[in-house]
């Protein structure tokens, strides 16, 4: 017992003085440290300024994300109000919900044009109803026959989030000329401005970009449609009669090729600052003939070959057959020019076999 007596006493000796030496220097230490700081008061202050506000971004940035997320996923929360079927790019927690005699609907939807899948039983004018529009908007955006609105099962119909147009901006318009193409005069051609999910390249100007979608709410479709009456020749070319395609094709036009068939570009730009005639690369009668829709094709020519090819001719200034007459190779069927989404005066020539887009350069002769 007393060997283990005096190895605790020796052992709390030990460590006393070791303690004592490591205290010692660690107090040596903080005296240089103060006595400097004391001296240079006030030349450090922005320093240890800079690192406290550095620490905080850092504890910010790491965990302010987290606890954001927790807080809004606590206190908020999105019915599901839309109908089922709709199939929507945009989140639920984008809609901004208002009361209207006694029910919730999704005003604006976020902005986004959604699609609707047709079931058994509707209509244009029952889907319309359920999305608290007007047929007319339903029929305006998807090409339906507005005197026969036939749809079908399974088909998937646009719709808009307000009553109105979606327009595709083509060079030189603004949103006065836009609203006067829809009828709205320039007071109310301001609901385009206000409407929120509108963007512009200007918000002061209000400038707008070429082949950007815009609302235009409580717009309506001209009853002229998008085909504007001079881009129909007075004097079409005459029906071909009973022809025959032999699958060769000769050059639509002439000039320069300005862009040439990519994944993005389906077809073949060939420019000519004068114009000049279109001709049918091929026999063939006639499917399309105008400007049919919003697309950026502008005025555009199609032609069924019948032996599983069919050509398109696009941004037409001038149309001079009509749809349904047959054209032999090498015939006139319109002008060439800068209609739809273009920005100089050219054709944009396609292919396509069995429906999907070829290579002009593998065919033309």
């Amino acid at each position: 017992m007393n060997e283990i007596r005096l190895f605790f006493s020796v052992f709390r000796r030990y460590l006393r003085l070791r303690l004592y030496a490591h205290f010692s220097k660690f107090e040596r230490a903080k005296d240089v440290c103060v006595d400097l700081l004391y001296k240079r008061r006030g030349k450090y202050t922005r320093p240890f300024l800079h690192v406290g506000m550095m620490v905080l971004l850092f504890i910010g940035a790491t965990f302010g994300p987290m606890i954001l997320k927790k807080a809004s996923a606590s206190n908020t929360e999105v019915p599901d109000i839309l109908p089922s079927g709709v199939l929507t790019s945009a989140t639920e927690s984008s809609q901004n919900l208002t009361t209207t005699q006694g029910k919730e609907v999704a005003q604006f939807r976020g902005g986004e044009v959604i699609e609707h899948e047709v079931k058994d039983g509707e209509t244009v004018a029952s889907i319309a109803q359920l999305y608290n529009l007007k047929p007319n908007t339903v029929i305006w955006l998807n090409n339906v026959d507005e005197k026969k609105p036939v749809i079908k099962i399974g088909q998937r119909i646009k719709i808009l989030p307000v009553d109105g147009v979606l327009h595709k901006v083509r060079r030189g318009e603004t949103v006065s000329s836009i609203g006067k193409k829809y009828g709205l005069d320039d007071a109310a051609a301001q609901g385009i401005v206000d409407y929120p999910f509108n963007t512009f390249v200007n918000s002061e100007t209000f400038a707008l970009a070429v082949g950007q979608d815009l609302v235009v709410p409580d717009g309506v479709m001209p009853k002229e449609g998008l085909l504007p009456p001079s881009s129909i020749a007075r004097v079409l070319t005459p029906n071909a009669g009973s022809v025959s395609a032999i699958g060769q094709f000769v050059w639509p036009t002439s000039g320069n090729i300005t862009q040439n068939f990519r994944f993005y570009h389906k077809g073949l730009d060939i420019a000519n600052r004068g114009g000049g005639s279109v001709l049918a690369a091929d026999s063939g009668r006639v499917v399309v003939a105008g400007w049919i829709d919003n697309s950026g094709y502008g005025n555009r020519i199609m032609i069924d070959h019948e032996n599983g090819y069919v050509t398109l001719y696009g941004h037409l200034s001038l149309i001079q057959v009509q749809v349904g007459q047959t054209v032999k190779r090498g015939d006139v069927i319109g002008q060439m020019g800068s209609t739809g989404r273009s920005t100089g005066t050219h054709l944009h020539f396609e292919i396509r076999r069995g429906g999907v887009h070829e290579n002009p350069l593998g065919y033309l002769k």
